[in-house]
Order: structure tokens, then C-alpha cells, then sequence
């Protein structure tokens, strides 16, 4: 769209640019070609766009992509989209403010890419609404505040390395791009903007708690001009750490880099299992195909010789009705890095099903429960559940979770529908054990979800 047929196209909505919103609209079309390029989007790729305003860079991926999920805060914007792609069945226009849109009914459209040309006022906000761990995206390209996008790729030791640069640089590789001058835009703003690549962070960093990881950084960051060491929680041994880190006890927060802000964490992680995706000298009972016990096994030999075995699932729910998925770690030596059922885990030799259940739930997620959970299903060993007798059980929770890193990659609460749905569209996603604790509970006719 060139700067005239935008200007007409607002006009005709009846839309006054607003300040308060940020609404600067991009008029140069070569540059609107060019930021969808950086995309590298294919015919099988879906793109969420956030503040997709008139169209400008939404005309350019038509046709070219598989679906184009547009999120537009404005409703008279958002009805102008409505209509001007009115005819084309791959788009959906959201009229939403993409700080508070559920990010959870994006997985089911994976694989996925990001595009926004986000507003100045707001572009925080939904970056860590949609782009915070877990998301579902491959990839992103953001246009924002030049300072903003400084401050994203910013390096230890510079003014504009802070929590926002930790917080992005965690998830993310940030590749800053061209400057896009105010004169791109009407109506003017008074800064110049800047587009960034983002890309997944995918290797490089050990398992550590991103909770934790948060709370560390918000305390070393609320008076960066003091020393580190009077900002962290009791009980640290800073002189210690300082050390193994190789920094100054002096260090102040902005001094430490990534690598070294995991490593703080990592000191400070309390959960025994910080350390251990598994264990492979971990003892189970081997049964016959009517459960009944034939000796004892060791993990790795039990998995190397596809020995039959028993395991526990928990689905847990909460009282809004959605149900608790756990994305496995990448440390994980079965199915790394998908996502699986609350809670799962072998039984220990001479264990019980449903004392597996409980110290799952404990060791896994932190949760505590009183009674016993339910019992719904019983799934044979097979391919799928990795020659297991699974037992899967239900139980409520409405409370935090906390897990070990390096089990467990992320934990989020998910709508039972639209878990259905992913599951229908990228079972690939998930373990085959969860799918076939999924498949089973359903064919049970359990509405997963808890009336007590």
C-alpha cells in the first residue's frame, strides 16, 4: 500500500491516528517488502502479525503462506481487515490487544513466525505476552523503538543492558536490522524505529530454573548502581560464587553477562534434581504382559531391551478447566524437548502405582496433594508408551508449580479444546505416551476436568 491509499484507507474508517495507542503507520511499501522478507517464510508456515493496522505488511505474505493470523487492537481497524480480506479463507482477523491475547490457542498453528510493527507504547508488553517461554514461534521480526531494539541486543557493561535485555536474550538471539526513518511513517514520530530478527536460543545454555533466573535479575537490576551482592536473597555466599564466576566480589548487576546470570541461578537452585534429566542406574520392577513381576531391571537395560515395565501419568487440572502440560527437557533421553502429561514417571522397584503417583506430583511439580487421585485409565505396554503397563490418574491443583530444569523445559495450563485441537493438527508435538494417556482417557468418556 502506498502512503496516499493508507491515508485514504484511514479516512474512510474513520480513524485518527492516535498518540495515546501508538499509531504510526508504515506508508513506504519497499520497506514494508522488505521486513516481510526477513520472515523467510514458506507456503507451510503460519504468521501471527501484531498491529497489522491497515494491511501494509499483511498484503505481501497472501497467498505465500499457509495461514496469516492478524491481532489488531483497533475494532474500526480490525473490521477494515475484516473486509478487505474478506475473501481470502487463510486470513483471521483478532480484534485483541495483543499484550492480553492467549498465546495458547497459537500452538495448535505451528509451524509459526511472528510479525509485528508494534507500537511504542506497548511493544514490551506484548513481546513478553506472546514471545516469554513457552511460545510457539520458529521465528520473529519486530519493528520497534530504535532505543527498544538497543536495549534488547544490549551486552554487559553498556547503559542499556538491563532486565529487558536478559529477559529477551534468554529465549532469544537478537539480530538487530535496518533503521526505519519517522518519515516511513504517518503520521510522524518523533524517534526513528528499528526492525530485529529474533531467533530461537536453542543450545549453549545448561538447564536452570527461568523462574528463579527472573526473580534473580529484578533483584540485581532495582539498584544497578549497587553492588550485586547486596541485592540477592539470604543465605548467598557471594564471595563463593563471585569466585567460581570469575568476577569481582565489587561486581555490580550490569557486569555479569548471560552465561553467568544462568550460572548465579543455577548456584542458587535449591531443587535437588537440578542437575539429573534421569538416571540410569535407577532400579525398576520387569513384568510379563499381565503385570505380574518377573525381576528387576536397571533403566538403561530396561529401555535398551525394550523390557516391559510400569509407569505412572497424572493429568491435572485446574478449576477453570484447563489442564496442566509439562514441555520435556532437551536433556530428557526419550523424547526430548515435547510436550507430555502433567506428570509421568516410572515406578520404583517395589513401588506402587499410586505412591508413584503422589511423589511424581511432588518431585516434578511441587505439588502436595491430600488425597489419593483418581484413577482413570489403564493403557497395556505398547510402542507408544515405550513398552510400559501405564496407570493415568486426576487430580486438581489451582496453585503454583515449581519443577527441576533440567526435567522439565516449561509447564503451562492449557484449555482441554484446544489441546484437542493441537493434538489433531501436530501430535508430533507431544509424546506418544501422552497421546496414547490421552486417547485412552477420552475413550473413557473423562471430561478431564474435576467436580470435586
Amino acid at each position: 500500500m502506498t502512503g496516499r491509499e493508507i491515508k485514504e484507507t484511514l479516512d474512510r474508517a474513520g480513524v485518527l491516528p492516535s498518540k495515546q495507542l501508538g499509531q504510526n503507520f508504515l506508508i513506504d511499501p519497499n520497506m514494508a517488502r522488505w521486513i516481510v522478507a526477513q520472515l523467510e517464510a514458506g507456503a507451510d508456515d503460519a504468521i501471527v502479525e501484531v498491529g497489522p493496522g491497515t494491511g501494509a505488511l499483511s498484503e505481501h505474505l497472501i497467498g505465500k503462506v499457509r495461514r496469516l493470523i492478524l491481532i489488531e487492537y483497533d475494532a474500526r481497524l480490525a473490521a477494515v481487515l475484516t473486509e478487505r480480506f474478506r475473501g481470502e479463507p487463510t486470513v483471521e482477523v483478532h480484534t485483541a490487544d495483543g499484550a492480553k491475547f492467549d498465546g495458547r490457542t497459537l500452538f495448535k498453528h505451528r509451524p509459526l513466525r511472528f510479525l509485528g510493527n508494534l507500537p511504542y507504547s506497548s511493544g514490551g508488553a506484548i513481546l513478553k505476552n506472546l514471545l516469554s517461554r513457552p511460545h510457539p514461534f520458529e521465528r520473529a521480526v519486530v519493528m520497534l523503538q530504535k532505543e527498544v531494539v538497543a536495549r534488547l541486543a544490549a551486552q554487559p557493561g553498556t547503559k542499556d543492558y538491563g532486565i529487558l535485555s536478559l529477559r529477551t536474550q534468554v529465549d532469544w538471539e537478537v539480530d538487530p536490522q535496518r533503521i526505519v526513518p519517522a518519515e516511513a511513517f504517518y503520521p510522524q514520530p518523533r524517534i526513528d524505529s528499528r526492525v530485529a530478527i529474533l531467533r530461537p536460543r536453542i543450545t549453549g545454555l545448561p538447564a536452570f530454573d527461568h523462574r528463579l533466573f527472573d526473580e534473580l535479575i529484578r533483584r540485581g537490576f532495582a539498584q544497578r548502581r549497587k553492588q550485586l551482592k547486596k541485592q540477592l536473597p539470604a543465605g548467598i555466599v557471594w564471595e563463593e560464587i563471585a569466585a567460581t564466576l570469575g568476577v569481582p566480589v565489587t561486581a555490580r548487576a550490569e557486569e555479569l553477562d548471560l552465561a553467568r546470570w544462568v550460572e548465579l541461578t543455577r548456584y542458587c537452585d535449591p531443587n535437588p534434581l537440578k542437575d539429573l534429566p534421569q538416571k540410569s542406574d535407577e532400579l525398576f520392577d520387569v513384568v510379563d504382559e499381565n503385570d505380574q513381576l518377573t525381576g528387576h531391571g536397571t533403566r538403561g537395560e530396561v529401555h535398551a531391551r525394550k523390557l516391559l515395565h510400569r509407569a505412572v501419568h497424572v493429568f491435572v487440572c485446574n478449576t477453570h478447566g484447563d489442564l496442566l502440560l509439562q514441555q520435556r527437557s532437551m536433556f530428557k533421553d526419550v523424547h526430548p524437548g515435547v510436550w507430555d502429561s502433567s506428570v509421568s514417571g516410572h515406578l520404583n522397584a517395589g513401588e506402587d502405582y499410586q505412591t508413584a503417583a503422589i511423589r511424581e506430583l511432588n518431585e516434578e511439580m511441587a505439588i502436595r496433594i491430600d488425597n489419593a487421585p483418581e484413577e482413570i485409565a489403564r493403557i497395556r505396554p505398547c510402542e507408544e508408551t515405550g513398552w510400559e503397563h501405564v496407570r493415568l490418574y486426576l487430580t486438581r491443583h489451582n496453585g503454583c508449580v515449581r519443577f527441576p530444569a533440567a526435567e522439565v523445559a516449561a509447564a503451562a495450563w492449557f484449555p482441554v479444546a484446544e489441546i484437542e485441537a493441537w493434538i489433531a493438527a501436530r501430535p508430533e508435538d507431544f509424546a506418544t505416551g501422552f497421546i496414547a494417556c490421552w486417547m485412552a482417557a477420552r475413550s473413557n468418556g473423562q471430561p478431564l476436568t474435576m467436580s470435586h
